[in-house]
């Protein structure tokens, strides 16, 4: 059955108050939680807080279900002890695509609400990868972020290094191999790894928040790491460590014209900086996720800042990222060589907490975002998708009535049959 407050809240929208904004988020990817987190801070409190837009929250199940109820724009929902209890308690969402983009509570009476915007929040597979970003272009909905070609290239890290060795960025030395290759020719695959010089990262190609990585410092250990990062993805990246090391990242946002952020200094004290030090470490000090245990602006002296400055927005342009992304940076900072490692089209809280030290606050940034998303969504009207053909009317044979010796050559689609003598 419908809750009073959605039904109040699809009457607002039916009379036409305010745009309805979907923040999707969850998913069946390993960074399910960390997106619920990105959802709440600070994409669905900085909208709730501007009071501009009806706020719709999505949420997908690990397993695939997709579920929205007011009590999901609290993050408190999610922390509950009975928080599974609850869901199941609640109605699965049904997906309309008539004319754009509407969820459908079914039922009886059931009921409808069609969305102006969407706001993806979901890391990972199946959301960032392009996988959504897919579903609501084809949709005809606007999107806040990157778009799928450059959210697919993104989220494939080997991709990525080969877009930008081709364009003359520095990438560190690497290899690459899927899960089969590994079945069936591991002592090839060992061969190649250990060209390079040792310590390595091995890495799943396809997953952030530094999951399944492992730094690898002898022959003996490659087996255990290869493993351990198959048991999340079927393709493998192994790159070179980098001596002397510093780590940078850069958020950059923007379409045709772009804006960055501060470069940041992780200070991890750690060899590989991991899924705790990125996610668990500022919460437990009360300061919220990457808010702990960075330096910003990094301190790397000009010159090397005004060159992460530079290639990241070569990056971000390159792969034709658009609303937002953050482009992280590997530095010997003995022979000062810049080399970049990936680029995440979602990054983590949006990283609102950089934003504000060039004073962009987390609504400005939100809404931004938005703004850009209609924007570009506005621009892209203007191209035409379709195109028409007489093409069905020379396939199978003539038309009632006529008489053509027209039929289809799968080669090149070109008529056969009798030639016309001149």
């Amino acid at each position: 059955m419908i809750s009073d407050k959605l039904a109040h809240f699809v009457k607002l929208r039916t009379i036409g108050y305010m745009q309805t904004i979907a923040v999707i988020f969850g998913g069946r990817s390993v960074e399910h939680d960390v997106s619920i987190i990105t959802a709440h801070i600070p994409i669905i409190e900085a909208l709730l807080a501007s009071a501009k837009f009806d706020v719709l929250p999505v949420y997908i199940g690990k397993d695939g279900s997709w579920y929205s109820s007011p009590a999901m724009n609290d993050l408190a929902y999610f922390k509950s002890p009975d928080f599974e209890a609850q869901l199941a308690r609640e109605k699965k969402l049904q997906l309309s695509f008539d004319n754009g983009l509407s969820l459908v509570w079914p039922g009886m009476i059931s009921k409808s609400v069609r969305i102006d915007v969407v706001f993806p929040a979901m890391h990972g597979t199946f959301g960032e990868d392009g996988s959504l970003m897919g579903l609501l272009r084809m949709a005809g909905v606007p999107y806040v972020g990157c778009d799928m070609s450059a959210s697919a290239v993104a989220m494939d890290k080997v991709l990525t290094k080969q877009v930008c060795s081709t364009a003359g960025i520095p990438v560190s030395p690497y290899t690459w191999f899927t899960r089969k290759e590994w079945a069936e020719e591991n002592q090839s695959v060992l061969g190649r790894i250990l060209k390079l010089k040792l310590p390595v990262f091995v890495k799943p190609v396809h997953l952030g928040s530094s999951i399944g990585i492992t730094k690898v410092k002898s022959a003996q250990e490659l087996r255990n790491a290869i493993e351990v990062a198959l048991h999340y993805d079927d393709k493998i990246l192994v790159e070179e460590g980098v001596e002397n090391l510093i780590e940078v990242t850069l958020p950059i946002m923007g379409n045709d014209e772009i804006r960055i952020a501060e470069a940041e200094r992780p200070l991890n004290k750690t060899e590989l900086f991991d899924f705790d030090d990125k996610y668990m470490s500022g919460w437990k000090k009360g300061g919220g996720a990457n808010s702990a245990y960075s330096q910003i602006p990094a301190e790397i002296g000009d010159e090397l800042t005004a060159t992460v400055k530079e290639l990241g927005k070569k990056v971000y342009k390159i792969l034709g990222c658009s609303g937002i992304a953050r482009v992280d940076f590997l530095i010997d900072n003995v022979t000062k060589k810049v080399y970049v490692i990936e680029v995440n089209t979602l990054p983590g809280s949006l990283y609102h907490h950089n934003w504000k030290k060039v004073g962009v606050s987390s609504m400005e940034l939100v809404l931004g975002l938005v703004q850009m998303a209609e924007e570009r969504f506005k621009s892209q009207k203007s191209t035409n998708y379709t195109f028409r053909s007489e093409i069905l009317s020379k396939v199978g044979g003539p038309s009632t009535g006529e008489s053509a010796d027209f039929v289809a050559r799968p080669a090149d689609h070109g008529p056969v049959g009798p030639k016309t003598q001149t």
